[in-house]
């Protein structure tokens, strides 16, 4: 196979032993097809395939008003759906910005989309996926092929000059030869710290993550007095576990450059110590961590390792904690550590992914219903899984449903107008916000939530304490309207 771009180019003519060797279009190397011209269409085509394979044994079971729960179609599609289409998308994601590979994938996300918020089979792709509270397939593609390049040093546009924390490759680890038993003893108060304390330094460590500042501490101990401490600071988008763990490879520095024999390391976080204690985790500060016990060990020192139980009283251990504060609230000084977590890292990308969705779905002439309730896509991915999904719900959010104005457009019905007015279609805005037929509900959810229920008042309608409200009358009064047109 010769792979380029170039229209015209002369094709190799190969043989082996008097015969000649075929030239391939494709190839497929472990699961991900590339063709000759680098534009992955063939393996575009092969994932939708397979997805939509997935969409037709779940369809059989999974209808608007029967059927799996929404929740269990979820689980399929991100435990099943996504990874199938989403292989190898570092190598591939380029080809997601084409329109002819958004559209096959907006084919497969737009099936699945339907069944999670139990929609008709005309609801836009725009409306399907607010409402089921799922990102755009090809932008999950770029967002994973994102996370992935910055995990191996890419620098992301987002995230400036920040340097993203990586792993140390298994070759810069010490060699299994080299590794000694490291455990750590649990004590959950002051009697059992006490009993502990017989090694002639004991060094308390802790993190603090407060008012959006981090920061770490050492209180170091001799028998029953705190002979000297150490503030440390981090980034102010570091984790606490960052700071859990620096505190103790710093802890580690102070052992190695000690000249007492017997020495304790004492924190309130399980989850550093089992990292530290856990040969196959590669993390920097665990990995210096264990580098320095290694040294301190061959040095003679005696090191014991103990996980403190937090807020349980234990004065070395609240001092630590006041210092770990106290260094997040005041220390002005450059970061002892700055490199970004993964986490961190994810929320970017996330905040971008979401600012083009929403841009995308702002710009389309679809959804035009479901922009007066979710005007904001990101807004609404945070949000819709607030909402119990029902097939009632989402004819109020796009539409779609028992209306006469969507019945006439598909011949169920002669006349499109209201009940209440001849002439004037009936759709959810016109049901739930002008309809005279209603206005005895309409006036007692204006009573209850000291608000006028207009369409001007939506968002404020639709805001944490009131939506309940807002949903619990739109059901009933779309209930009404569907039991009405289902009579006639």
């Amino acid at each position: 196979m010769v792979i380029t771009r170039k229209l015209k180019y002369d094709t190799p003519r190969l043989s082996m032993g008097g015969v000649d060797i075929g030239m391939s279009q494709q190839v497929k190397v472990l699961g991900l097809t590339i063709d000759s011209g680098l534009t992955f269409n063939a393996h575009v085509r092969n994932v939708c395939s397979r997805a939509l394979g997935v969409y037709k044994q779940l369809s059989r079971a999974a209808k608007v008003s029967w059927g799996l729960h929404p929740e269990v179609v979820r689980s399929i599609y991100t435990a099943v759906v996504e990874p199938v289409v989403m292989y190898a998308a570092s190598a591939w994601a380029p080809a997601t910005a084409k329109l002819g590979v958004r559209k096959q994938l907006g084919i497969v996300q737009r099936s699945f989309a339907q069944k999670l918020c139990k929609a008709y089979r005309t609801v836009s792709l725009n409306s399907s996926m607010v409402l089921a509270g799922i990102l755009p397939l090809d932008l999950r593609i770029q967002e994973v092929a994102a996370l992935y390049e910055a995990k191996r040093g890419v620098v992301l546009p987002a995230l400036g000059d920040r340097e993203v924390e990586r792993r140390f490759a298994y070759s810069q680890t010490p060699h299994p030869a080299e590794h000694i038993e490291l455990q750590f003893k649990c004590l959950v108060d002051q009697t059992e710290v006490d009993r502990h304390r017989h090694q002639a330094v004991r060094i308390f460590t802790d993190g603090s993550k407060i008012e959006g500042k981090v920061g770490a501490s050492l209180s170091i101990w001799n028998n029953n007095a705190e002979t000297v401490n150490r503030k440390l600071k981090l980034s102010s988008y570091c984790t606490v576990y960052q700071a859990e763990l620096l505190a103790i490879c710093k802890a580690t520095e102070v052992i190695l450059a000690s000249s007492e024999e017997s020495l304790g390391v004492y924190s309130d976080s399980r989850s550093a110590l089992q990292t530290l204690t856990n040969w196959s985790t590669t993390h920097q500060l665990a990995v210096k961590a264990r580098r320095n016990i290694l040294a301190a060990v061959a040095k003679g020192r005696r090191i014991e390792m103990y996980w403190v139980k937090a807020h349980a009283e234990v004065r070395e251990n609240e001092r630590a904690d006041a210092l770990a504060k106290a260094a997040a609230l005041s220390l002005k000084t450059k970061p002892n550590y700055d490199r970004c977590p993964i986490s961190y890292v994810k929320r970017i990308i996330r905040m971008d992914t979401l600012d083009r969705w929403n841009r995308r779905y702002r710009e389309e002439p679809t959804a035009s219903v479901t922009k007066v309730f979710f005007p904001d896509a990101g807004v609404a991915f945070r949000t819709i899984r607030r909402i119990e999904t029902s097939s009632i719900t989402t004819q109020i959010f796009t539409g779609h449903g028992g209306f006469s104005g969507y019945l006439a457009r598909f011949k169920l019905k002669e006349d499109p107008s209201c009940p209440c007015e001849p002439g004037t279609s009936e759709t959810p805005l016109h049901a739930l916000f002008e309809c005279p037929l209603h206005v005895k509900e309409r006036n007692n959810l204006a009573s209850t939530l000291d608000l006028n229920v207009t369409q001007e008042n939506v968002q404020e309608l639709m805001r944490k304490g009131k939506i309940e409200h807002f949903i619990r009358y739109a059901v009933k009064i779309v209930g009404k309207v569907n039991k009405r047109n289902k009579s006639q």
